[in-house]
């Protein structure tokens, strides 16, 4: 069986990201997956509510798991390549089985451990993300057709009453820019962001 995610167009990471926070004007928290994703998303813009996950791959959407549980009135987006989520698929139903109503995880898909070499991933021929989430019971789980829609699901998710997951098929571009690889400072000044923690 094949994806089904081949009618859908190949985007670019850095414009989509730019186009996730271009529509945040309430302060939602965004976590940032490891390598390209990551990069990007530092590239978009700096926010106080922006998380740059550093050296652990599929981590994202389980810290944007927490984050939504403590903090339900914030809205909450992850971002994720499919590599990094292949790594910790089990997020997945554990997400689905606590349902925070605030949580919209993106999956960046170009079908490549990028990163590390560009090694092909499982999700390259065989595995389809968005029916693994929906079989996982997130049930509100769909593929970008294009940048135009790719909008459309992120206003979506800012009401949604339940997780969703968005794919998006990606080109093979390389992240713009480098995260500071500072995790003191990362974990600081996300929490000032979130109100959990008051300045010095």
């Amino acid at each position: 069986m094949s994806p089904t995610n081949t009618n859908t167009k190949v985007m670019n990471r850095f414009d989509v990201t730019s186009r996730l926070v271009a529509k945040l004007k309430n302060e939602e928290a965004v976590i940032g997956g490891i390598g390209n994703t990551n990069f990007d998303l530092w590239a978009a813009g700096h926010r106080p509510q922006n998380f740059y996950m550093l050296g652990s791959m599929g981590l994202a959407f389980p810290i944007a798991l927490g984050v939504a549980l403590a903090q339900p009135k914030r809205r909450v987006f992850a971002l994720e390549g499919d590599g990094s989520l292949l790594m910790q698929m089990g997020c997945l139903s554990t997400i689905a089985a606590l349902r925070p109503a605030n949580l919209c995880m993106i999956v960046m898909d170009n079908g490549l451990y990028q990163i590390t070499g560009a090694q092909p991933t499982p999700a390259a021929a065989v595995s389809d993300i968005v029916a693994i989430a929906i079989g996982c019971g997130i049930s509100n789980s769909v593929w970008a057709a294009d940048e135009q829609d790719f909008e459309r699901l992120v206003g979506e998710s800012l009401s949604a009453s339940g997780p969703m997951l968005i794919g998006v098929r990606i080109d093979d571009k390389a992240g713009v820019g480098t995260t500071r690889r500072d995790p003191v400072q990362i974990r600081e000044r996300f929490m000032l962001g979130l109100g959990v923690r008051q300045a010095l």
